[in-house]
Order: C-alpha cells, then sequence, then structure tokens
C-alpha cells in the first residue's frame, strides 16, 4: 500500500480552486472539490435526479465531465506554477452504474 500523497504548496491549490470556481460546467452538475493532495484532486456530486439518465443512474457524461477535471487537476498538482494541462486524450470505461446519494 502506498502512503498517503502530501499536501500541495498552497498556491498550487489556491490556483485549483480558483481555476475550479470558474468552470460554469462544475457549478452546472453540482460539483465542488473535496481534496486536494499533490497528484490526486477529489471532486464530488450529488447523484441528483436532474443528473439522471432514463434508468435512474447518475448520466455517465456527468461522471465523465467531473472525471475529467479531477485528472486535469491532479496533473495540475505536479507541474510547474506557469504550465497548464489539457487533455489530448481521455478514454473511460464504466464498468457499473453509480449507486449511492454522492459520486466522489
Amino acid at each position: 500500500m502506498s502512503s498517503p500523497s502530501a499536501a500541495p504548496d498552497a498556491d498550487v491549490v489556491g490556483r485549483i480552486r480558483a481555476s475550479f470556481a470558474r468552470q460554469g460546467a462544475m457549478t452546472t452538475i453540482g460539483a465542488e472539490i473535496t481534496d486536494i493532495t499533490a497528484d490526486r484532486v477529489t471532486i464530488s456530486l450529488a447523484i441528483a435526479p436532474r443528473m439522471q439518465q432514463q434508468h435512474s443512474f447518475i448520466h455517465e457524461n456527468v461522471v465523465v465531465t467531473a472525471l475529467d477535471s479531477a485528472c486535469g487537476y491532479a496533473a495540475l498538482t505536479l507541474m510547474p506554477a506557469d504550465m497548464e494541462v489539457l487533455p489530448a486524450e481521455f478514454k473511460v470505461n464504466l464498468l457499473a452504474p453509480a449507486s449511492g446519494d454522492s459520486l466522489n
């Protein structure tokens, strides 16, 4: 088992939180950052009826939207202050529908 990740520099955390606050998509889906460590960012959102597909599961595009941001911000925790990240390719394999009250 690996050891827990260290907390990133306060400037990095502030930069990530400010960037996240500018994302209208995250506001629209009700996502929030709940944890930031060096190499990991956790984004949580409630599994609300407005985010569900016709079978009452959270829509996979909502899951992927939050996941894309979490991955990008996790990469940003390891980047120099003058750098940004953008995805060049992104693939997700969904193994089962999400269940419960929230997604983390």
